[in-house]
């Protein structure tokens, strides 16, 4: 493949560029002659590639170790404790990230990812996370996670496991103290309005970190002879900004409300229409107009969690570890991904750098690095089904 910088790469150099990415990590250890950590991310790699579970991607590899082997190299090599795991993992996914991105700040996006499960925990309850109702199941294997939100350096910076009844409070300080560890500066935060809260909020500001979020609307509704209290009111105030105190039992945080419109056609009548739309803000500048469209940006976190889909590792496992360890991978990948294009596929200028993202896409980086594994473990001979005795 040659992109406009008549620079060529191949499918063994990206196979090595993934391999060398998790080596360095090490996150896993040699288990055995045939076993070594190399081997084993190779068929986990397969099987990401493939979307399908380790026991099939080992299944057509006749020069590779059975899934049994696999399985148990893996219980055995992954780090025994999770705060051990959790850092090795964050390594794999700062490995890729450039030095001289640690020049300047980033508009940093946070978001949680739910996992549906529908099996039992393997050793506490405390493994799962419990929520809304989603795919017939209200129990999950749950993560956060921190990503550069600006086109073409979309990396996830940071991954952390959420436990049951744990406050965003102290998933947001693992994150914030991750991104801080590797050197990367934070211009401002973006957020769900999953965590419009008190808490959250004055924790935000004690850090000094600029954030923006949606609002969630409280306060009583208006009636006849009573006009609306809270943050209702602002919903039928002008386009502007607006200074809101929200209280917490003895605990209370002062922010910025941004309200702004956006215009939309409905889809089931085609008609145009507008919606006001409310952000709390602090530290955050801008006309009503410019505080939506960078609020848009954030979507770009939605987009690495759809791409770490293309490429999820299928489990019934019961074992928290395997099931992180899986989801570390997928995003290593995806960041493995975005370097190719940043560091070797991109055109560049002396003011500016052009992506060119089709010229090798998510989905075929996963191709070329399966194509790799089969040439190493496979002899060639025809792939088949027996009926058993």
């Amino acid at each position: 493949m040659r992109s406009r910088t008549n620079y060529t790469i191949t499918s063994r150099q990206v196979y090595s560029w993934a391999l060398e990415t998790l080596q360095q990590a090490r996150l896993l250890k040699d288990h055995g002659w045939k076993c070594t950590a190399a081997v084993v991310l190779s068929v986990v790699f397969r099987a990401a590639a493939r979307m399908i579970s380790v026991s099939a991607a080992c299944r057509d590899l006749v020069g590779g170790p059975s899934d049994q082997a696999v399985m148990t190299a893996l219980e055995d090599g992954l780090p025994r404790t999770l705060p051990v795991l959790e850092r090795r993992l964050n390594n794999a996914l700062s490995g890729p990230l450039p030095r001289r991105m640690r020049r300047r700040s980033w508009e940093i996006a946070i978001d949680w990812h739910l996992q549906p499960y529908y099996g039992q925990p393997q050793k506490s309850r405390n493994e799962l996370y419990r929520g809304q109702p989603k795919q017939g199941t209200t129990h999950f294997h749950a993560y956060a996670t921190a990503c550069i939100v600006e086109h073409g350096h979309r990396y996830t910076l940071a991954l952390t496991w959420v436990r049951r009844h744990e406050s965003m409070v102290r998933v947001l300080r693992r994150l914030v103290s991750r991104i801080r560890e590797i050197g990367l500066k934070i211009r401002r935060i973006l957020l769900d309005r999953a965590f419009f809260n008190v808490a959250v909020m004055r924790f935000l500001q004690e850090e000094r970190l600029p954030f923006l979020m949606p609002v969630v609307l409280r306060g009583r509704r208006p009636k006849k002879r009573r006009k609306a209290t809270g943050l209702r009111r602002l919903r039928y105030r002008p386009a502007g900004w607006y200074r809101h105190t929200m209280k917490s039992g003895n605990r209370q945080v002062t922010f910025s409300v941004c309200v702004g419109y956006r215009r939309h056609r409905n889809r089931k009548d085609g008609k145009q229409r507008r919606q006001k739309l409310l952000f709390a803000a602090w530290r955050v500048h801008g006309s009503p107009t410019e505080i939506r469209k960078r609020y848009r940006r954030r979507f770009g976190i939605e987009t690495s969690y759809r791409q770490m889909r293309q490429a999820r590792i299928y489990t019934c496992t019961r074992s928290p570890r395997l099931r992180w360890f899986f989801v570390g991978v997928a995003l290593a990948l995806r960041n493995v991904w975005v370097w190719i294009h940043h560091a070797h596929l991109a055109e560049r200028t002396n003011t500016a750098l052009t992506l060119h993202l089709e010229l090798l896409r998510f989905k075929r980086m996963l191709e070329w690095i399966d194509r790799e594994i089969v040439a190493l473990f496979h002899n060639g001979s025809t792939p088949y089904a027996s009926q058993p005795p």
